[in-house]
């Protein structure tokens, strides 16, 4: 019984001190305090990626929690210590409780009845090995109490140390019973692998890759931004399989190459530009790329716009004179800085080391676009002018001449304007 025991829970003093220190800078306690005092029988752990995180030593971001209680027993639990929360996935037994801004989701133990690729039918249940045996990788099936005390029934934890991403049962399964799990293994292959792919494993990930067509394209964009937040993109891309498998999964971004070939500045560079402008860097060409992109991943009305400024720039506009410095101001005015930042480093990912542009790149950071200075009530008084459509008219035109002249204009040269 003392060999069964250990092999299922295992702690270190280092591993409960970060425990410690979780519950330290959290209200987690909370949590754990309300589901244990519901009942004799009720437990709750940590699972998933804070528990990975802790025993990697990498800052835990969110905290996700699983119970041996059904959600509305969660919810008495939680009602009966005052807790806030709301349904987020009432289907699939997650409950979010939240204690001053700090959000916790917490899920009841399940196990699987059916799936389609996409969706599966679950089953609550107490029964914490059948919790771990749907889950999809081993490193993310391990367990903590609040101090610390690790159930790691696939010996997670090992494959962690190991730097060894090992399904949860039958490979192909897994893949199957959801196809996202491809994009997630290799998300969490470039963080955590420390040898090449299995040979058994790219093969069952090969065989299985139509069914990626099954997957939404905001659960698939939602992925690919969650490998760009690691910071493990550009490692993804100089291994070879992952690579190719990745651009099988995004045919739209023509230009993930380009991530493989970064010089030390860019690559320093990538780690503190935006996801959002990365998008525009892999799919941004001549063709209809772009558009076919936005048409099919849901982003934004405000990012799309973003990103198709870029594009507008180099493709649209036909002129020698891009980086000239009176081009620039004119186009900082007019659309922006982060319009303006997004041009420059777009055009410093697909040049050698350009010390020009980095020099408009600081002088235009810090800096805030000009200020029109005249004013319809000017122009108004100084000229006779009603309100209505021929004085935004001539302030248009005033606006016009102002800009094409390097943001300066005189009395003479505005009563010139009003005049013709």
């Amino acid at each position: 019984m003392l060999s069964v025991f250990k092999k299922y829970f295992s702690k270190s003093n280092l591993i409960e001190s970060k425990f410690f220190d979780l519950q330290n800078v959290t209200r987690v306690k909370n949590i754990f305090n309300a589901i244990n005092d519901y009942s004799p029988e009720s437990e709750i752990r940590y699972v998933g990626g804070c528990v990975r995180k802790i025993l990697n030593n990498e800052k835990v971001d969110d905290i996700d929690l699983a119970t041996n209680l059904n959600p509305d027993e969660i919810k008495q639990a939680l009602h009966k210590k005052k807790i806030k929360f709301y349904e987020t996935g009432i289907e699939h037994g997650t409950i979010t409780a939240y204690i001053e801004n700090e959000k916790y989701e917490i899920t009841s133990l399940r196990s699987d009845i059916s799936s389609d690729g996409r969706h599966a039918k679950v089953k609550f249940t107490k029964d914490w090995i059948k919790d771990a045996e749907r889950r999809d990788f081993t490193i993310n099936c391990i367990y903590a109490d609040l101090n610390g005390n690790l159930f790691d029934p696939f010996n997670g934890k090992n494959d962690l140390k190991n730097g060894k991403i090992v399904f949860v049962g039958e490979e192909e399964k897994r893949i199957q019973e959801d196809y996202l799990r491809i994009l997630r293994y290799l998300r969490f292959f470039s963080i955590y692998s420390k040898s090449n792919h299995d040979g058994n494993t790219l093969r069952n990930i090969k065989k299985n890759l139509r069914g990626i067509s099954q997957i939404s394209s905001e659960r698939l964009l939602d992925e690919f931004k969650k490998i760009f937040n690691s910071q493990s993109l550009e490692s993804l891309c100089l291994n070879n399989d992952s690579f190719l498998i990745l651009k099988l999964i995004f045919p739209q971004f023509k230009h993930l190459e380009i991530i493989k070939k970064l010089n030390p500045k860019m690559r320093n560079k990538l780690k503190d530009l935006d996801y959002i402008f990365l998008l525009g860097v892999l799919t941004i060409d001549e063709s209809d790329n772009l558009d076919y992109f936005l048409f099919k991943f849901n982003i934004s009305k405000k990012n799309q716009k973003r990103i198709i400024n870029i594009k507008d720039f180099f493709y649209s506009r036909k002129t020698e004179e891009k980086f000239s410095f009176k081009l620039l101001r004119k186009y900082f005015y007019i659309f922006g800085k982060e319009s303006l930042i997004d041009i420059l480093n777009y055009k410093l990912f697909f040049s050698k080391a350009d010390k020009k542009l980095e020099e408009y790149l600081e002088y235009f950071q810090d800096k805030r676009p000009p200020i029109f200075p005249i004013k319809a009530e000017y122009l108004m008084k100084k000229f006779n002018l009603l309100e209505g459509k021929k004085l935004g008219d001539y302030l248009k035109l005033v606006e016009k001449h102002w800009i094409d002249n390097d943001f300066n204009i005189s009395e003479e040269e505005i009563e010139k304007i009003i005049k013709n």
